[in-house]
């Protein structure tokens, strides 16, 4: 295998040697590779196949825009498919396979796709999958989910741990070329706090490639030298291998820090990858420019390769292109690589310039083909000749290496998250970054500022700006004089290129060619966003680095506009990929979401609680005791002794939200459909939350504490969403009310304490009278307990049917307070019951959750009609709840469903049949909501939606859950199953 290695130069470390694999090859390379600096070095031209037509494809850029050399990284749970050669640095024993090929890279039997080319245009899906119709879910769909996606995940856990963290900064400095450098240091000196990302392993950006001279330091030692300096100063820090993906509200951005990606071996006690947070006063942006690739037949080609990476190889990697290298260039840029070839003694064939004046300025001794353009390349799995156009005039080059620069492009991307849209500039050839971006500013080649002098000055002059900004005091940053500094000035773009005979690609990585987005123009997908979708360019994981100017620009020429008229598709996160693990964190297998625990959960551990998860909760399920064989036993025993004596079950995962202001009477008058406005204090009242389509979307209790305050409850599960509504409520649709709200959930510990004896157990505990006569049903008052030691609330409300208090006191007492109230209860025999029984409890009584407010349920629905205010000018949902269909007399209404015979069951779910009627979907009735087994009536009740089922109480009817195969005949009756006069509550 040919090494291309030269024998001297480049920042690589020739004392290293690495050994690692591709495609079970053993090759070699230095530390201070990367995986793509190392292939090429091993002569490794062929990398990988393109998505469409399988094309051999080879390395395109040295940088994050690669679309061509994605390789599957590692083995079992650490492989890593779609990873970039080019930014994956070298490590001992690295293991990569190409991918999209099959059996081989070098023999791919996906290539006949080339063949069928002519079929595989742009939108040929959306043309060809429409017919026969039976064809899509037996042979199209199938086919395309086969060839759908770029590498295979692994089936394998991933062994390493991710982090996540937040930053705050007076500055954030993205991008460490010259000009982030120039603008990181002077923020420092001037004492700012200063976070400088970078997303390669070596902070310095193009300077690491360059020949220039800073002062008396090489470009690569200047950049070495001004880190170090930064990495001396206690208010900055450097973030290398850290990638900022997203620029979000409050100045926030997204990052991610390959923290151990290059490591053979991570620590198990380190992160691989760690997602950063960074809020930042401000931001400046030296994220640089984009070489364009040039749109010519062949162009994708292995050999072809962008002018400034190839320059990067020579000079960083010390790598020579090939035996024969031309220069294709629309600008001065392929000036800059000439020079270097021809100071390295790298032969170079010819330097092709599309300008008719060449580069005056241009002393070297290759040969300048002035005004001329490369039309086709040929060649198969490496680069063989070019054809070269040149006034009037064709002639072949033999050739193995091109360089093309068609211009640059700024790279803008996050300036553009927030709904800014880039502005074409003209006079640049390339689309600008808009102004008055708030805190993101931008400098260096990302502004279209060219020359390393230039961006060193421009670097600190916006850094000077922005510390004077936040009030610092600067002292003008000088970094010395700058030699053999070439300075690429914008040129005219060259779109496209006449007389191509082979395929001119412009999107490499979805091999979408330059006839596809002519064909999008015919065809009427012009706009910019619709071609994109329909000939794919620009997307997958490319997202456009490469492609997007080049698309927008022939699209402007088949429509004869300009660029600024064809505009660019929107811009949004992510411009470079992030894997799942970075964004997942910590929060994965045991840890896949937070675990919220009551402030009684230690209680309940100590009364032998069996846990179950409730949305993020972990709620005590029931309490076994000795001799107890299985649950049933342990929820019967409960429900009897809360109906017997009392029993003390947490509450404290309801949602508890505070409700203050002038106008918070008005407000809970609007949000709810029954009346609160006179709700006196000292009070509380259940209440029915509709949504704007008359629906219920959520129930509870809301307590008047003083005049101008409110205590909200809500369904556990829908704490955070009820949350939501009301501040939407306040801030969009009422504004001019007076009223602030506050999420208090984790403030208390909460208890119901039910059964006959729950009165005179809570007395020996509180300070205040609890008689029926001056602590009635629904009354709800902050109060003392334990002669003034402590303080709470205390609610007469019950959800079992007994009399029930709720007692709510600080979180942190709330253990301690449950033990007081065991102990005083001991005699009166209390326990502790679980969600179980309060599932049972609240069945026998007909009282709905969830289960009945499933979002197709009105207040009719559930039998509470009168709770639907008469009175109220307007609430949330009152105009549509006056809908037709709603008033149905067929619709769904709540019933309760016994079995005749009480030795059978049934289970939620099941679905309601006629007597008589067969199995059939057709003859669906409704189904049972919930269902629990009753050890008062001794056999199994449920609660059901059935169709007009308020009149059909007495009804026999079958209950048949299909899955199951169960038939069980049941009658309908009224859905409060134990004390219907709700005689237990008042005593």
């Amino acid at each position: 295998m040919r090494n291309n290695r030269l024998k001297t130069g480049g920042l690589i470390d020739r004392t290293k040697p690495l050994s690692f694999t591709f495609d079970g090859k053993p090759m070699s390379g230095f530390e201070g590779d990367s995986l793509a600096s190392a292939l090429l070095a091993n002569g490794q031209k062929l990398v990988g196949r393109s998505f469409k037509y399988h094309r051999p494809r080879g390395i395109l850029t040295a940088g994050a825009a690669e679309p061509n050399a994605l390789m599957t990284i590692g083995t079992a749970g650490r492989t890593e498919p779609n990873t970039r050669a080019t930014m994956q640095e070298l490590y001992d024993g690295l293991e990569a396979k190409s991918q999209n090929r099959w059996p081989s890279l070098d023999f791919d039997i996906g290539a006949l796709n080339s063949l069928l080319s002519p079929f595989l245009g742009a939108g040929f899906y959306y043309k060809t999958f429409m017919w026969p119709a039976p064809f899509w879910e037996k042979v199209y769909e199938p086919l395309i989910r086969k060839a759908a996606g770029l590498g295979k995940a692994s089936y394998e856990a991933d062994p390493d741990i991710y982090d996540k963290c937040w930053a705050h900064c007076d500055l954030l400095m993205i991008g460490a070329g010259a000009t982030g450098l120039a603008a990181a240091l002077t923020a420092a000196r001037a004492g700012l706090r200063v976070i400088l990302v970078d997303e390669h392993a070596i902070a310095g950006g193009g300077l690491l490639s360059e020949t220039a001279t800073i002062g008396n330091n090489s470009a690569p030692d200047f950049a070495a030298q001004c880190v170090a300096e930064l990495q001396t100063m206690p208010n900055a820090t450097v973030l290398t291998r850290t990638t900022v993906f997203g620029w979000y509200d409050g100045n926030v951005f997204g990052a991610v820090e390959r923290v151990q990606k290059h490591l053979p071996n991570p620590n198990s006690n380190v992160p691989v990858e760690r997602l950063w947070r960074i809020i930042a006063k401000r931001a400046l942006l030296a994220t640089g420019a984009e070489e364009r690739p040039l749109v010519f037949g062949g162009n994708d080609i292995p050999g072809i390769m962008m002018a400034g990476a190839m320059r990067s190889y020579l000079n960083r990697y010390a790598l020579s292109p090939g035996d024969a290298t031309a220069i294709f260039t629309t600008n001065d840029s392929g000036y800059a690589l000439a020079r270097d070839l021809e100071t390295k003694g790298v032969p170079l064939a010819a330097i092709i310039d599309s300008r008719p004046q060449g580069n005056p300025d241009y002393r070297g001794k290759a040969r300048v083909i002035k005004g001329g353009v490369v039309s086709n390349a040929k060649g198969g799995k490496a680069l063989s000749s070019i054809e070269i156009r040149a006034n009037g005039h064709t002639e072949n080059l033999s050739i193995d290496a091109l360089a093309m620069s068609g211009g640059f492009s700024p790279i803008i991307h996050l300036a553009c998250h927030r709904g800014g849209k880039p502005v074409w500039s003209e006079s640049h050839s390339a689309f600008l970054a808009p102004d008055n971006l708030g805190g993101l500013a931008l400098a260096g080649a990302a502004s279209a500022v060219h020359g390393i002098a230039a961006c060193l000055e421009d670097g600190a002059r916006h850094a000077a700006a922005l510390a004077q900004d936040l009030g610092f005091a600067v002292t003008a940053s000088s970094f010395g004089s700058v030699e053999n500094d070439i300075i690429a000035q914008p040129a005219k773009a060259l779109w496209s290129i006449p007389g191509i005979k082979a395929k001119a690609f412009v999107d490499y990585q979805n091999d979408v060619h330059s006839k596809d987005l002519g064909l999008a123009v015919h065809e009427g997908y012009g706009h910019v966003e619709l071609a994109k979708r329909y000939t794919t360019n620009g997307m997958a994981t490319d997202q456009g680095k490469l492609s997007n100017v080049n698309a927008i620009g022939l699209l402007a020429e088949a429509k004869g506009v300009s660029p600024a008229d064809v505009g660019t598709t929107t811009f949004r996160p992510f411009y470079t990929p992030v894997s799942f693990g970075a964004l997942t964190g910590a929060y994965h297998a045991h840890h896949f979401q937070p675990v919220r625990k009551s402030p009684l959960h230690g209680w309940a551990e100590k009364n032998g609680a069996v846990f179950v998860e409730t949305g993020l909760w972990y709620r005590s399920s029931w309490y076994p005791r000795a001799g107890e064989t299985n649950w049933r036993e342990s929820v019967d025993r409960e429900v009897l002794n809360v109906r017997k004596n009392a029993g003390l079950c947490d509450v404290s995962m309801l949602g508890k939200i505070e409700i203050c202001g002038e106008d918070a009477s008005e407000f809970l008058n609007r949000v709810y459909c029954n009346a609160f406005s006179k709700l006196p204090v000292g009070k509380a009242r259940y209440g029915l939350m509709l949504r704007e389509d008359g629906m219920i979307y959520d129930d509870g209790t809301t307590s008047r504490l003083e005049e101008n305050r409110f205590f909200m409850t809500t369904t556990t599960a829908y704490a955070a969403g009820v949350m939501n509504h009301l501040e939407f409520c306040a801030q969009v649709l009422w504004p001019d009310l007076d009223v602030r709200l506050a999420s208090v959930t984790d403030q208390w510990a909460q208890m119901a304490i039910a059964g006959p004896k729950a009165r005179d157990i809570l007395q020996k505990i509180v300070d205040v009278d609890l008689s029926n006569h001056a602590f009635p049903y629904l009354a709800a008052r902050e109060i003392s307990l334990f002669g003034g030691k402590l303080h709470g609330r205390l609610f007469r409300i019950s959800f079992s049917g007994e009399l029930a208090f709720e007692l709510a006191v600080p979180a942190g007492y709330g253990e301690s307070v449950a033990d007081a109230l065991m102990e005083a209860g001991r005699s009166e025999n209390i326990t502790p019951y679980g969600v179980e029984a309060l599932g049972v409890l609240r069945i026998e009584k007909g009282h709905v959750t969830h289960n009945e407010i499933n979002g197709t349920v009105t207040p009719a629905d559930l039998g509470m009609a009168k709770m639907v205010s008469p009175n109220k000018t307007d609430f949330i949902g009152k105009h549509m709840l006056e809908r037709e269909g709603l008033k149905e007399q067929n619709r769904p209404r709540l019933v309760g469903v016994r079995p005749l015979d009480p030795l059978q069951s049934f289970r939620t779910g099941a679905h309601i049949l006629a007597k008589d009627e067969d199995a059939t979907l057709e003859n669906d009735q409704g189904y049972v909501t919930s269902s629990a087994f009753s050890p008062h009536l001794g056999s199994t009740i449920g609660l059901a939606l059935v169709k007009n089922g308020v009149n059909r109480h007495g009804e026999e009817v079958v209950v048949w859950n299909g899955i199951r195969n169960e038939f069980t005949a049941a009658r309908l009756c009224h859905p409060v199953f134990f004390d219907p006069q709700n005689e237990r509550l008042h005593v």
